[in-house]
């Protein structure tokens, strides 16, 4: 005969319930582990993808320049009167050695650049354009070969600092 005791009932009832509570930790504890896990892989497959990319295109660093200031000149102009140009030029050059050519042969760039602007009528030195036009021309008589051995210059504008007609 088999009598069953209450002590036994309540037991073999809360074995049932107890297993859905431990199933449900252990269920709790695998999406835990797994969001972890999925976690620190998709960090690390970031990490390793922006490692591994080109980095942005670094935008160019534009040139210094390089400038020679030409002590300003004064010269007499083709007019009535007196009249005069007085001008002070900044030459820019493409390289070092550029410069460094100027400044060895200043004397004689001076002298060309005296002969070429002396040689102008005032009311041909007034506009914007005239300037230009002028700039233009200084650059293209400075740059010419100083002597059959030598390359041009290597100027590559012309500024003008100050531009005085009186």
């Amino acid at each position: 005969m088999a009598t069953s005791s209450p002590v036994a009932t309540a037991t073999a009832a809360a074995a049932p319930a107890a297993a859905p509570r431990s199933s449900k930790f252990m269920i709790g504890l695998m999406l835990g582990v797994a969001v972890l896990v999925a976690g620190a892989a998709g960090y690390t497959y970031f990490q390793h993808k922006s490692a591994g990319a080109p980095a942005e295109a670094a935008k160019p660093v534009p040139e210094k320049p390089i400038f020679v200031t030409l002590e300003p000149m004064t010269v007499n102009l083709q007019a009535e009167g007196r009249k005069y140009l007085h001008v002070g030029i900044s030459l820019k050059m493409k390289d070092e050695a550029s410069k460094a050519q100027i400044v060895e042969f200043m004397p004689e760039l001076r002298s060309r650049a005296l002969l070429l602007l002396s040689n102008r009528a005032p009311d041909t030195l007034m506009s914007t354009e005239d300037k230009t036009r002028i700039a233009e021309e200084v650059r293209s008589e400075l740059n010419r070969p100083l002597n059959d051995t030598l390359p041009p210059q290597g100027i590559t504008g012309v500024s003008f600092n100050t531009f005085v007609v009186q």
